[in-house]
């Protein structure tokens, strides 16, 4: 099954510079369809509102983490099935462990380039 490149992305970061770079990453890969928040509140919001096909969400926010978001999400009926990459800038063996408990799809270490994002979004959602 082809990928949606018109279904809604939904980055999640408390940092405006990196909302900029993971949209243009996304940009130059074919998704137009993007949407922001700035912490995990905010996310859950836009989450309930609105159809999204995937979020990729920063770990280290306040006041929810991304961890708190992807156990939110998980927990919900209506969108548990959700793709769900978390970025953050430590590869702490802990961190993976708890974010795999917890349901993650996959996993981005800062610093990462458009590649090594497709590279993940294929794994995700399958070949586009």
């Amino acid at each position: 099954m082809a990928v949606d490149m018109n279904m809604n992305v939904l980055i999640v970061d408390d940092y405006k510079t990196m909302l900029r770079i993971i949209r243009n990453l996304l940009k130059q890969l074919g998704f137009n369809n993007v949407d922001e928040a700035t912490d995990g509140s905010e996310a859950l919001i836009k989450l309930r509102e609105k159809n999204f096909g995937l979020v990729i969400s920063d770990w280290n926010m306040e006041p929810m983490t991304g961890l708190q978001l992807l156990r939110e999400v998980r927990a919900d009926a209506n969108l548990k099935a959700m793709p769900f990459i978390m970025i953050t800038a430590e590869s702490k063996t802990e961190n993976v462990v708890a974010a795999k408990e917890a349901g993650v799809n996959n996993y981005i270490v800062k610093p990462f380039n458009a590649a090594t994002l497709k590279g993940k979004l294929t794994s995700v959602l399958g070949p586009f």
